[in-house]
């Protein structure tokens, strides 16, 4: 006979106060606290790339962070870290610390095998209910392949594709171009597809 065994749900008290003592990161979805993959160096390469726009935004009054800050989606009750965000202005946080903001402009989120479908599905949907969100990247590790989703003035979102090897990228929240030869730059596409995996244990 097999036993099911109830599934633990935690609050967001709990996640918070776990994520301060735990050794790698963790999402938090409404109940369930998912730890995250392990990066890999192709991933760290392209995050560092777009960190080479934190110079041109000052200037224009834009923040840009990157992956240790998380984002509070309340209507979904999600906590995520995105790889790169651009806030305008300054950021709105959420509870009593500097660590979680709710006001992003711009997210980058650079897709592995296993993260692509979450990150263009449910985790999109995400960002969407954030009335801040007008743009966001997802950014493929292995090939030439960025997808930009830009919101219009009428609040539908137009996909862009990019593939070409000497695309450029409208970035028209920002009033930005990004060549993809910029976001890949040290990037070896002749790399397995792998990741480390996040924690054995799974869901906790």
């Amino acid at each position: 006979m097999i036993v099911q065994v109830a599934k633990r749900h935690y609050s967001p008290e709990e996640y918070l106060e776990r994520e301060t003592q735990a050794d790698f990161r963790s999402e938090y979805r409404n109940g369930d606290i998912v730890p995250m993959a392990g990066g890999t160096t192709n991933h760290n390469e392209i995050v560092t790339n777009l960190c080479v726009l934190k110079s041109q935004l000052r200037a224009k009054g834009y923040r840009l962070f990157t992956e240790n800050v998380r984002v509070w989606v309340e209507r979904y009750r999600v906590y995520t870290y995105p790889d790169v965000m651009v806030i305008a202005g300054e950021p709105v946080y959420h509870g009593t610390g500097t660590t979680t903001v709710t006001n992003p402009s711009l997210i980058v989120e650079v897709a592995s095998k296993s993260t692509k479908n979450y990150d263009q599905g449910d985790k999109f949907d995400y960002y969407r209910s954030l009335p801040s969100f007008k743009e966001y990247l997802l950014v493929e590790q292995y090939r030439w392949r960025v997808m930009q989703h830009l919101r219009t003035e009428n609040g539908q979102w137009l996909l862009t594709d990019y593939e070409a090897e000497d695309a450029v990228v409208d970035l028209a929240t920002l009033g930005l171009q990004l060549p993809l030869r910029d976001i890949y730059a040290g990037v070896d596409f002749s790399l397995p597809e792998e990741e480390n995996a996040p924690n054995p244990e799974g869901i906790v």
